[in-house]
């Protein structure tokens, strides 16, 4: 194995640690929502959404074992992908309690519009669309990166318009806000 792929695997494997964090945290964050009267939509969905993310990681370092290493798009991408990172944990911390992985809604709460939530309404999404391209491509995984985009585009969707019919369901129709569930 090239020292390229070693230290991409690393990279997967601190990502995979960053989604675990992430679970534990959402985990977390659903017994707060839940114990305040909150009300989980989605759940179909939910098993896909993990199977396809948990693909995502086993699909780049599959490929990244007969993909070389390009410095010029490779490092390009890894910024883009701390720079997803870091719009993650600024959707986590603007939502605070309220950020999961899964749709819980809590009723009277007003929506978030902080951080990110300012200017759009689904941050987190532009997030995972971006790792989603950069993530394979730090070590040339382009099929990994074009099957997950398509099969995330059409995630998103289902995930988007179920987060948006939760929000509707508490109050009607939102303003052209930015939406305070987190993915």
């Amino acid at each position: 194995m090239a020292p390229s792929a070693a230290w991409y695997l690393l990279l997967l494997a601190l990502v995979a640690v960053e989604r675990l964090a992430e679970l534990v945290t959402a985990r977390r964050h659903a017994a707060w929502s839940l114990a305040r009267g909150g009300r989980e939509y989605g759940r179909g969905h939910y098993p896909t959404m993990v199977a396809l993310h948990t693909a995502l990681l086993v699909g780049c370092a599959v490929e990244a074992t007969y993909r070389p290493f390009l410095p010029a798009p490779g490092w390009t991408a890894l910024a883009l992908v701390l720079a997803a990172q870091g719009l993650r944990w600024w959707c986590v911390v603007s939502l605070g309690p309220r950020w999961n992985t899964r749709v819980i809604v809590v009723p009277d709460l007003p929506l978030v519009v902080a951080g990110p939530y300012r200017w759009l309404r689904h941050p987190n999404y532009v997030a995972v669309v971006v790792e989603g391209v950069a993530l394979p491509l730090v070590h040339s995984a382009w099929v990994t990166a074009l099957v997950f985009t398509a099969a995330n585009a059409w995630l998103l969707r289902v995930r988007i318009r179920c987060e948006d019919a939760a929000l509707d369901s508490l109050s009607g129709p939102r303003p052209s806000v930015p939406a305070g569930v987190a993915p």
